[in-house]
Formats: structure tokens, sequence, C-alpha cells
């Protein structure tokens, strides 16, 4: 109360005093009022408002408390944060995608910055013979015995964005640049663009609103989705189920950001809030999905079918394995999502408290398949925070035969997490649908960025494979990377991820079911 009689004190009397000053001596002093008689009104109003009580407290003084929360995220990432301490990628991780991005000077001085006998700190055994890898274009053939158009899928490819959430220049770089590299881009569950067509090959994602290929009351239309399935540049389709930032939560839209070019694409009323439902209205069941699949497989001419998912319920998915050998209709290749996935928007419960880990979920998927006699149907492409050599890496060890990234390329078309993507104010142009954000983005520029990044990235992971003596992505095995597990303890991903389960050997694809059901 004392503070808050001292601030309304103060101001008036600077008023009083500039109005004597006004009539005692010249007129001219009543324009120095232009700034302490709206801070009077400001603090009259705060000091009765019931709203905000450090404002009630402190009417103009308060105001820094919100100003610096306002710019704490840019304080703590440009002035306090270590290279290694930012989230959800620290300093070096964001470096190492620019410089790859920009062909600029990528190695580091001095040695390590981490701590090795940190728990949690992981490593890869490296041979005394290296090899040598001629080609640099590491890749995985997509499609089984069903499917009449498989394709050659980089291992490396631009996960899940949809136009809207992202604007029109990041989409249109993004698509050049795999062009550029010839690798993937998957559209995200927004549908397809034109920003989408511009020369690079495309894994179209259908999620549960059928964006782009749903009627008026938002179920699936078989008509649409044949048209847009049977395009050229069309090369495999994604059923999305679920995804690692919000598993079991639809997908969110912001109204700022559903403009009427994103509606018509959709399929939507323009200026709302689009909510993707929870769960898919075409199926309900396994046995349902499975028949799905064969049903999108027909329409699109038999392209690579699969879907994506962040593992919850174990069991669920091993429901889904056995409708598999029920109906003998086997998906081309399964997406798995991480919890620690990125979005544009999400619940916070859900971020956080919700989904299995991308490596625990990786090597489940995995050793459910390979028991059930699935995996050599089912190739698998691993998505979270996958952006060095070393997270490709790991991830195939665990099983994945290709990975996806997101915000690797964002952070290459100049992404600087300042973690706005929610707010459609993203200082870069690379999450809004603002014009006078999003024109700062040039795409003749970005677009390079992000094919180096990708030839950059493929560069370094056959570095590490020739180092550690890896001559074909098959040599790849969990049994040479080590994760330190406690202060005296470091252990294999073999031990860690397949204990029990016999060595995980990709050229067989088999072990034991028994010793997986006891494990």
């Amino acid at each position: 109360m004392a503070v808050r009689k001292l601030i309304l004190v103060s101001i008036i009397l600077v008023n009083l005093i500039i109005i004597s000053f006004g009539i005692i001596f010249t007129p001219r002093w009543f324009w120095l009022l232009i700034i302490p008689i709206p801070l009077l009104i400001v603090a009259v109003y705060h000091s009765v408002q019931t709203s905000h009580a450090i404002l009630r407290n402190y009417p103009l003084v308060g105001y820094f408390r919100y100003i610096f929360e306002s710019i704490r995220p840019e304080l703590r990432q440009y002035f306090w944060e270590s290279d290694t301490d930012g989230r959800p990628f620290n300093r070096r991780q964001r470096s190492i995608v620019y410089q790859r991005a920009k062909n600029q000077r990528e190695t580091v001085a001095f040695g390590m910055q981490t701590d090795p006998q940190a728990i949690g700190n992981e490593w890869i055994a490296h041979s005394i013979f290296p090899t040598h890898i001629e080609n640099h274009d590491l890749r995985t053939v997509v499609g089984n015995s069903e499917c009449k158009q498989p394709y050659s899928l980089s291992i490396y490819n631009i996960s899940a964005m949809s136009y809207g959430a992202l604007s029109k220049t990041a989409i249109t770089a993004l698509n050049k640049g795999a062009a550029l590299q010839n690798f993937a881009h998957n559209t995200g569950e927004g549908g397809i663009s034109n920003y989408h067509i511009s020369g690079g090959d495309l894994i179209w994602q259908i999620g549960t609103g059928y964006f782009g290929c749903r009627d008026e009351h938002g179920y699936f239309n078989a008509d649409l989705f044949t048209e847009k399935a049977n395009r050229p540049y069309v090369k495999m389709i994604e059923l999305k189920i679920s995804q690692g930032a919000k598993p079991g939560h639809g997908g969110i839209l912001p109204a700022a950001k559903n403009t009427p070019e994103v509606a018509a694409i959709r399929h939507v009323v323009p200026g709302t809030d689009v909510m993707s439902p929870p769960a898919h209205s075409a199926f309900s069941t396994p046995l349902e999905m499975m028949h799905f699949i064969q049903k999108l497989r027909d329409l699109s001419g038999a392209k690579p079918i699969g879907f994506k998912i962040c593992i919850g319920d174990k069991q669920e998915f091993i429901d889904i394995c056995q409708a598999m050998q029920t109906t003998q209709i086997f998906p081309d290749f399964i997406s798995v999502d991480g919890s620690e996935g990125g979005t544009g928007a999400a619940p916070l419960e859900f971020t956080d408290n919700l989904g299995m880990p991308l490596y625990d979920a990786l090597t489940f998927i995995t050793k459910t398949l390979i028991n059930f006699g699935l995996k050599k149907h089912i190739k698998i492409i691993a998505s979270s925070r996958i952006v060095t050599g070393f997270d490709l890496l790991k991830a195939i060890a665990l099983g994945a035969d290709a990975c996806y990234s997101a915000r690797g390329m964002m952070f290459a078309l100049g992404c600087i997490q300042a973690l706005k993507c929610n707010e459609d104010v993203c200082p870069v142009g690379v999450a809004t649908q603002r014009p006078h954000l999003y024109k700062g983005l040039d795409v003749e520029d970005k677009y390079v960025r992000v094919a180096q990044f990708h030839r950059n990235t493929l560069r370094a992971t056959v570095e590490i494979m020739e180092a550690c003596g890896f001559k074909t992505l098959d040599d790849v095995t969990a049994d040479k990377f080590f994760r330190k597990t406690d202060n005296i303890t470091t252990l294999s991903f073999q031990e860690i991820y397949f204990k029990d389960s016999g060595r995980l050997n990709k050229k067989e694809n088999a072990f034991a079911k028994e010793e997986f059901l006891n494990h």
C-alpha cells in the first residue's frame, strides 16, 4: 500500500510541477505533460483494478516484471545458457545444423565439452581398420510384395509439417531442397498445397481430419484421395495414428493461421480453430485399420502405404501385429514417433507426460515385428530429435531403416528456436502466416541450405560408418553403441534394449519367440 501511494503521489507531484511552470513561465511547459499524464492515468487505473495483484500494488514498476518475463527466453538463450544446456535443442546441436546448412566449417576445437563420465553419456566403438564407402547417398527401398510402386527412400527425410503450421515460403524451400538433394518431404496432415509441388518427392500424410480427402462432414472421401494419391510426385502415403508431441490428441491449427487459402486446401471453415479428432472415423479396431490400409493401397495404385504411431499401450501395437497376421495385410512401413517429438501447439501435459520415448518405442516395435515374423515386410522410419549423423546411426542400430527430421530441417531454414510456433509470430518466417514475416524467408537461399544440411549430414554419417568399420547400413548394430548407465557401469545398446533377446541381426531379422515373450 505504501509503495502504491508513493508512486501515485510522485506522479501527481510531477504533473503539478509541470502545470505550475506552464502557468508561471511559458505554456511550452505543457508539452511535457504528454508523458506524466498518461502515466498518471495508467497508475490510477491499476491501483483500482483487481485482475493483476502486482500492478495493483506497484502500478508502474510492476510492468518491469512482465517486460523481463517476456524476454526471459531470449535472455536465457543468448546470455546464460551453456552450449550444452538448451532445450529442446542445445546450442551445439543448433550450431551444427546451421554450419552444415551454410557449408561452413563445422569442426570444434580443444576437446569435448560434455562430461564422458556423466550418466547417460553415449559413444560408439570405432575400428582400428576403417573402411571406405564410395556411395554417400544412403537409401532403403520401401515396398513389400503387395506394393507395385516401391520407393527408394533416403535414410534422412523431412518430417511431417503442414502448410498452415509452416509458412508458404518455408514449405516451398523445404520441397525444393528435397528435390535438389533427392530425399522425401512429408506433407504433414494438413494436405498437399501448391507449395509442396516444387519438385520434391512427397510422403502424403493423412490424419484423423482427412484434410485434402474429406467430405463436408469430415469423413474420408475415396474420390478425393484417389485423385491426389495417384499424382506422380506422391511417392508414399502415411496414415497418422498418433504423434509423439501430443499422442491421443488431435492436431491443432490456430484460427490466426487458418487463412482462406489454408482452409481451401483442408476443406474447413477459414478463420476458425481447426481441431483434428483424436481418433479416425474410418476404422476403430486393428482389423478395420488393416482393411483401411488395403483400401488406400488399392486406391493409390499400390504405392507404399504405412502408418505413423507413438507407442502408449504396448498391447495395442501387439494387437495391430496380430491383425496383420490375421488379415495377411502388411503395411509397407511404420513411422515411429517418440514422445520427445515436436509440434507447433500441444497441451503441456501431452507434451511432457504422454507417450513412449523414441528409443524405447523403436526397440519395442522392432522386437515385436521380428517376433511376429513381420519385419521382412515392413520398413521402420524413426522420428524425434534426429539432427546429427550419430543420431541417425543410433536409430538404425536399434532397428530403424530410415529417419525423419522436422526441427533439424527448420533450423536449416533459419529457425532460432524462439518457441513462438503457436503464436503466429515466428521472427524468421518459418512458422507463421503473417506476410511481413514469412516474406523475410528467401526461398532461393534457404532451399539450398536445406539440401546442403541433408548432404553434409549424410557425409558425416558415412564418415562415422567408415571410422567404425561399417561397410553397409546392415553392419550398424546395437552391440557397437554404448551408454553409461550409472557411475561405474557402461552397457551396450544390445544389453540395454535387447537383453535376453539374442543379438539383433538385421540380415536375419529373427530371434526366438519364447525369448521375446519371456522378456
